[in-house]
């Protein structure tokens, strides 16, 4: 009921900080998941601190949520870095590293370049994540992704090279 009452007020275009609050804080991963899931379009919430989440899900959402945002929340870009290079979930990883591309901050670029060694599924997320840098180092990446032994991630490169 909670994850529908969201939801209903979302579409209403009645949601707001204090209800996402709630939901962020409710004992129910799910609803905590959904309310992540919404803050990406609500100002006044703060999500970095859901990136410390007991559950993988919950941090995976909000990890989105921090990249969908028009203007990033102060801190996320060290926190998602942090997330995308030592989380323990690869669906999480996968998530910041996707998030810190859609942002596009210099200071996340190490992180992303970290993430082109990870698992296939990340890998593939960090090589589409380089679009909006550039450099040598990112050069150099996107050439070790062409010869990945995932065909998946060398495709990406591929398409990143034109």
């Amino acid at each position: 009921m909670r994850i529908a009452a969201l939801g209903a007020l979302a579409r209403l275009g009645t949601l707001t900080a204090s209800d996402l609050g709630a939901g962020l804080s409710d004992p129910d991963p799910q609803v905590r998941r959904r309310a992540a899931e919404l803050a990406a379009a609500v100002d006044g919430v703060a999500l970095v601190p859901v990136l410390g989440d007991r559950d993988d899900g919950v941090v995976e959402m909000a990890a989105w949520a921090l990249g969908e945002r028009p203007v990033p929340e102060d801190g996320a870009v060290e926190a998602l870095a942090a997330l995308a290079t030592g989380h323990r979930d690869p669906l999480c990883r996968e998530a910041a590293v996707a998030a810190l591309g859609a942002i596009g901050d210099e200071r996340g670029l190490p992180a992303i370049l970290a993430a082109t060694a990870d698992k296939a599924t990340v890998r593939r997320r960090a090589v589409l994540a380089l679009a909006p840098f550039e450099g040598s180092e990112v050069d150099a990446a996107l050439e070790r992704a062409r010869t990945d032994r995932d065909w998946q991630v060398r495709q990406a490169a591929e398409d990143m090279l034109g």
